[in-house]
């Protein structure tokens, strides 16, 4: 499997859990949960961002991260790069509310945050891998 095939199964598994926690918001249902801590999380003030659930941001992302896995070159991989960090960033903060003032872990965030970091790296290492056009010689001057 290639290094973006990769990366395109990771976005496709984020974006499908991503959609089930939308579903779970929406549908206001609870969400099949082993560490207990699920629906909490769920419904925490942090389960949204300005209103919008922060499983469909996920989910929106999933599918932009699915879709730059799709597309050769240095401006993919740079973006795909950086939304994968970000997407780490903010899996963080999502974290740090779960362990901290949430009190509760879900299963389902955790599982987020490990195929964000997996998109992460791997996008990195895809940048790095990317062929860069060649430069131009320079003109000379007679």
């Amino acid at each position: 499997m290639t290094l973006r095939t990769t990366i395109a199964v990771l976005a496709a598994v984020g974006a499908a859990i991503a959609a089930y926690l939308t579903y779970v918001h929406y549908a206001h249902v609870a969400p099949i949960c082993t560490t207990g801590g699920c629906e909490r999380v769920q419904k925490s003030s942090y389960a949204e961002l300005g209103g919008i659930p922060v499983a469909l941001l996920g989910l929106i992302t999933y599918v932009v991260l699915f879709a730059l896995a799709w597309v050769g070159g240095e401006a993919a991989a740079t973006a795909a790069t950086v939304i994968s960090m970000i997407g780490v960033g903010f899996s963080g903060y999502l974290l740090w509310a779960q362990l901290g003032p949430i009190g509760a872990v879900c299963q389902w965030c955790l599982a987020q945050d490990v195929v964000m970091t997996c998109i992460a790296v791997l996008s990195v290492v895809r940048l790095l891998r990317e062929e860069r056009p060649t430069p131009a010689p320079p003109a000379r001057v007679h």
